[in-house]
């Protein structure tokens, strides 16, 4: 199964917010990094069919996703980054509704809705109202509507998005599980997390690729350009002008900080191991989060 985007572009009015982009999935995570604004959830969106290109198209080996209409639908698990419920339905009525939606009903419903209950940890709160849960648990609930349909292709907007780090290494391990004979293609500002189970990185720049790599080669690609220095507090201001700073972390001693770029810094530092967060900070700066 091959999921190709060719040379796709949106533009609303007079503003393109997704620029000629290319690039090919198949089995396997697919992380797509960028900033606010550079046209992650759009071009997901075209992907998905609910929004038209002004140019290009998605092609599902070979042949396009609209011409394929529902019998791509079937393949397409899809979550968006706002997630719509009923707030009178208790967990598993809303998902069995949702299964009834997508042409699943009677006992294959019911057992799918169980096993996917079970499956985010929601199963002992199945007759509870929606209305009473958290802002995690209805993330939760997304991802078990996401996958009600067994979907071989899965896009996934910021799904981590509201879990506690339990709930995020939990959603994690699902995705790594059944990316083995699906594509899955997610967006998300917690970058660890696309650290631990995308294959590759999609980076994104004002609705323009910047740059495709497996996520192990984008970060030893940094080596050399990260270090840790630690300033006095008056310091700071002068070096975050200066260099682009990660992380910031208050010592005893004065302010820990995390620097990025082709150069080493002028005052005593330390060289660091590098992380996929110090991608996004040399390519976008340490603000862009």
């Amino acid at each position: 199964m091959e999921l190709r985007v060719c040379d796709l572009t949106k533009n609303f009015g007079e503003k393109c917010a997704v620029k000629h982009v290319s690039f090919c999935l198949s089995h396997g995570v697919y992380g797509l990094l960028g900033p606010n604004g550079a046209g992650k959830t759009t071009l997901m969106k075209m992907m998905v069919d609910i929004l038209d290109p002004s140019e290009g198209e998605v092609l599902l080996d070979g042949v396009n996703i609209h011409e394929l209409g529902a019998s791509y639908r079937n393949k397409l698990g899809y979550m968006p980054q706002e997630i719509g419920v009923y707030k009178n339905f208790p967990a598993g009525k809303f998902l069995k509704y949702i299964a009834a939606l997508k042409g699943i009903t009677g006992k294959e419903a019911d057992a799918k809705v169980e096993e996917l209950l079970d499956l985010v940890g929601l199963k002992d709160v199945g007759k509870k109202k929606l209305g009473g849960f958290s802002g995690g648990m209805i993330r939760r609930i997304g991802i078990a509507q996401t996958l009600l349909n067994d979907p071989q292709i899965l896009i996934l907007d910021e799904p981590t998005a509201g879990l506690d780090p339990q709930e995020r290494i939990r959603f994690r391990n699902i995705i790594s599980e059944l990316s083995e004979k699906r594509i899955v293609l997610l967006s998300t500002h917690i970058i660890s997390d696309m650290e631990f189970i995308a294959g590759k990185v999609i980076i994104l720049r004002e609705g323009s690729i910047l740059k495709i790599d497996t996520t192990e080669h984008l970060i030893d690609e940094m080596d050399g350009k990260v270090w840790t220095a630690t300033i006095a507090h008056k310091e700071l201001k002068a070096v975050k002008g200066y260099y682009t700073v990660g992380n910031i972390i208050q010592r005893h001693d004065g302010v820990e900080v995390r620097i990025i770029g082709n150069q080493k810094p002028s005052f005593a530092c330390a060289p660091a191991k590098p992380i996929l967060e110090d991608v996004f900070s040399y390519y976008f700066g340490g603000n862009a989060l």
